[in-house]
């Protein structure tokens, strides 16, 4: 799949996703409550990576597992910046976690992430919870 190419919001400073990225995040969110449904709570992160990994397999999308997000430090590209828990489409950046509660840390990580690549859509996604959605966290890009 190729990611169609967007303008930026001018009134909220967002770069609106374009449907095909709205379309794979709807895929990877569909994915992640298969997962949850099947696994449940309190298994360690890596199962749950493996385990959303396997159903976006089989949606045929192409996945990156621990993908180095490069960051750019006194003019030079480090490519041992970051490592971002799965990329699908080179569209939408996933950070898992299995904790007890997410907090304003989690959110900082995969904003700055979305922040380092070019990728417009994030999710931060806690299976350590009984209901998926209260674990279940979007993010947008912002200029």
């Amino acid at each position: 799949m190729k990611t169609a190419t967007n303008t930026a919001n001018a009134t909220n400073n967002r770069q609106e996703p374009s449907v095909l990225e709205n379309e794979i995040a709807t895929k990877v969110m569909d994915a992640a409550f298969i997962v949850h449904r099947e696994m449940g709570a309190g298994l360690l992160e890596s199962v749950y990576e493996e385990c959303l990994y396997d159903v976006l397999n089989d949606y045929d999308l192409d996945i990156k597992r621990q993908a180095v997000i490069p960051i750019t430090f006194r003019n030079k590209i480090l490519n041992n910046g970051f490592r971002a828990d799965l990329i699908v489409e080179d569209s939408v950046l996933i950070e898992l976690k299995s904790v007890e509660r997410l907090t304003r840390i989690h959110e900082a990580q995969i904003l700055n992430y979305l922040k380092l690549s070019h990728i417009k859509i994030g999710f931060l996604m806690n299976f350590n919870v009984p209901l998926l959605k209260d674990g279940l966290k979007r993010f947008i890009k912002t200029n």
